[in-house]
């Protein structure tokens, strides 16, 4: 079961802070070639990356680079010095139709022969950041085998529709549910969008509470700040998992002598609660797993 409750994004112009990045408790650690590397710096992010990713795996991290959007022209070259065997994902930007995933996955595909890297080993992770984008959701989720997760761009998208990203963020609810619903629909991970002001972890926290409650399954971050956070939302609480585990003892219990549903402190329990709490506990083995291996 993949875990992916924070996702933070690092420059990966910047030495130091990819440092920084072994002892971070976020679930992934993204290496970003796009927004926050100047254009200027984009050839000296490419040429530690490999390093960068190599040294990270190591200390027992999840590893993904965003690269550069398609139209730019520098996909290729980005993943030129991304696809190793140490990496687990790709994330695309601005992703607005199926033919954007098919040709990365074909970019991907190129890299993965050169580079003697299992195929369909990384991962692709695109990012729905434009109302056409939004539109085409299910085509892009449908497009390529290798993808595992989507997101929401939340300030490019709200640019796009030419309003304002808020504290609330209430006007990505519709585009949340959407992509919920497209990622459950077909096996993905639906995460959310970063929450801009690192400084407000009280408003991060409250967001990241209101997406769980969408469907969502993570949450990008932009500042180490924000992982504490995120993680414990995302994360099944302890009073949680044991209820769960309870729920399941009593059911199956009631199903060996019979029964097809049982009560327990005044609540029915049947077969769709009964696998809600079996997933609650395999996510929270998972959640456990992840942290007996990482920093996490």
């Amino acid at each position: 079961m993949l875990v992916m409750r924070s996702l933070i994004f690092v420059p990966a112009n910047r030495p130091n802070m990819v440092q920084r990045a072994h002892g971070l408790a976020a679930d992934v650690i993204v290496l970003d070639l796009e927004d926050s590397v100047p254009p200027a710096e984009k050839e000296a992010a490419r040429s530690g990356l490999r390093e960068a990713i190599a040294s990270l795996k190591a200390a027992g991290r999840q590893v993904h680079v965003r690269v550069n959007h398609m139209e730019t022209g520098l996909t290729r070259d980005d993943l030129a010095a991304a696809v190793c065997p140490e990496l687990d994902g790709i994330v695309l930007p601005k992703a607005e139709s199926g033919r954007d995933a098919r040709q990365i996955d074909v970019l991907i595909r190129e890299q993965e022969m050169r580079n003697g890297v299992q195929p369909g080993t990384p991962a692709l992770l695109p990012h729905v950041e434009t109302a056409r984008g939004l539109l085409r959701c299910e085509e892009v989720a449908t497009a390529s085998t290798r993808i595992s997760a989507m997101s929401i761009g939340g300030y490019d998208y709200v640019t796009d529709l030419g309003i304002d990203r808020t504290r609330a963020g209430l006007e990505l609810d519709y585009a949340r549910n959407i992509l919920v619903h497209v990622c459950i629909a077909h096996g993905l991970l639906p995460l959310d969008a970063v929450f801009g002001d690192f400084r407000d972890t009280e408003g991060l926290a409250a967001e990241a509470a209101h997406v769980k409650a969408m469907g969502m399954k993570g949450k990008y971050v932009i500042h180490p700040d924000q992982v504490e956070a995120v993680n414990r939302v995302f994360q099944p609480a302890e009073a949680e998992v044991a209820e769960a585990r309870r729920i399941i003892e009593a059911f199956e219990a009631a199903v060996a002598q019979g029964h097809a549903s049982v009560q327990l402190d005044g609540r029915m329990i049947d077969t769709p609660v009964w696998k809600r709490a079996q997933d609650i506990v395999t996510y929270a083995e998972a959640v456990q797993r992840g942290q007996g291996t990482s920093n996490g």
